[in-house]
């Protein structure tokens, strides 16, 4: 599913949907559910995305072409001209598709979560279960369940006795006052399950044709609902640090907080499992020149920084660097994620900061260390602190 306004993690998503945010340097926001599901053998894939989605749809081609990796197809769905009116009704009229397949399973998967997991784990509970529907699940702060759906188990910890979207005071897992059994937006449906579940929702009239708002809780009120423990999910390749890693990127704040969480000198997330790649074929760039100039020393510490962006004589710290990314002489970048082919001028000051594609920080230019100046001269500062600067914008002094 890689539709929504993305409204959350605007302006990044000016132009584009939100599942082609670029993410970690090199990769887009929906590399990581394609790659969980490639790695774990599914090899029919359809991407339902918005009606008018060009850099989106250019990264599918160019990163995932049909023939490959490894055989799989990864086919975009365009919506019609209309749109669809919910996320079920996207799968509703999308039913043709998956009849041609004559599957006995269909996953329903988010497409901007930063995640790793053997679906095939998911699967194997699911059909030992005799469940309808499984739901990928785990347990968040209270705090954070108000934007995800939240599930109460019934006895014996994994079927699902209520689904509420999105509710205004989740309920706290029994024990565990702070946290809340969350779902992650992805689920495992039996086809005829699914088929039957959206088609009775379309003709219902009460209904916003949501996956998660109307399906779910209408599966779960009839018993056909199961939760799938992330937790349990036994990842190849994974460290004890970085097992059971997920975050829901749809927000300035958590979109930025699971960039930083690729820079500790023991990253929350490892792009590098060899073991569960991040599978995108990603077009060849030349080395990262990391250069003196002027007498100062370039100089990168703590950080991710994609092949083709260029640091000369400049600093940077704990800041995720996406292909095309220049930095320029006595610049300092600590704490900031810089999108492609953003231009950091000579002697700039960035902190605590997304400065998104093509953005132009001039030389001598402060984003980031003082707040209030940022929104005097039009910048966006997240509830966080996070200072954005828009894709393409020329910073004012």
């Amino acid at each position: 599913m890689a539709g929504g306004a993305g409204s959350r993690l605007a302006p990044l998503t000016v132009g584009r949907s939100k599942p082609a945010v670029s993410f970690g340097g090199r990769y887009r926001l929906i590399d990581f559910a394609l790659s969980n599901l490639v790695n774990g053998g599914c090899r029919d894939i359809f991407v339902l995305t918005p009606h008018h989605s060009p850099l989106l749809n250019r990264h599918l081609s160019r990163a995932w072409p049909m023939s490959s990796p490894a055989s799989s197809r990864v086919i975009p769905v365009p919506a019609p001209p209309g749109g669809w009116s919910g996320s079920a009704d996207a799968i509703c009229q999308s039913l043709p598709l998956i009849d041609d397949q004559h599957p006995g399973l269909v996953a329903v998967l988010c497409s901007d979560h930063v995640y790793r997991m053997d679906p095939r784990q998911m699967i194997d509970q699911h059909l030992t279960s005799g469940a309808g529907v499984t739901v990928a699940a785990l347990a968040v702060p209270r705090a954070e369940a108000t934007a995800l759906g939240v599930i109460q188990t019934g006895p014996g910890g994994t079927s699902i006795k209520e689904f509420r979207e999105k509710p205004a005071d989740p309920p706290a897992i029994p024990g565990r006052p702070g946290q809340t059994y969350a779902s992650m937006g992805n689920y495992l449906f039996d086809a005829d399950v699914l088929a039957d579940a959206v088609l009775k929702d379309t003709v219902n009239d009460t209904s916003r044709h949501d996956m998660g708002g109307d399906v779910l809780p209408m599966l779960a009120g009839q018993g056909a609902a199961h939760a799938y423990d992330f937790r349990a999910n036994q990842l190849p390749g994974a460290t004890a640090r970085d097992a059971g890693y997920w975050r829901d990127a749809g927000t300035l704040d958590s979109y930025y907080g699971a960039q930083m969480d690729l820079c500790a000198p023991r990253p929350a997330f490892n792009l590098a499992n060899s073991q569960w790649p991040i599978l995108p074929q990603v077009r060849s760039r030349p080395p990262t020149p990391v250069r003196d100039r002027g007498g100062r020393a370039g100089r990168v510490v703590s950080s991710v920084v994609s092949s083709g962006a260029t640091v000369s004589g400049g600093l940077v710290g704990e800041s995720v660097l996406a292909p095309g990314v220049r930095v320029g002489e006595g610049a300092s970048v600590e704490r900031a994620v810089l999108l492609h082919y953003a231009q950091i001028g000579p002697r700039a000051v960035i902190r605590h900061a997304i400065v998104d594609e093509k953005a132009v920080v001039p030389g001598g230019v402060q984003v980031g260390v003082d707040k209030q100046h940022d929104r005097a001269r039009g910048l966006l500062v997240s509830p966080g602190g996070v200072t954005i600067v828009g894709k393409g914008q020329q910073v004012p002094p």
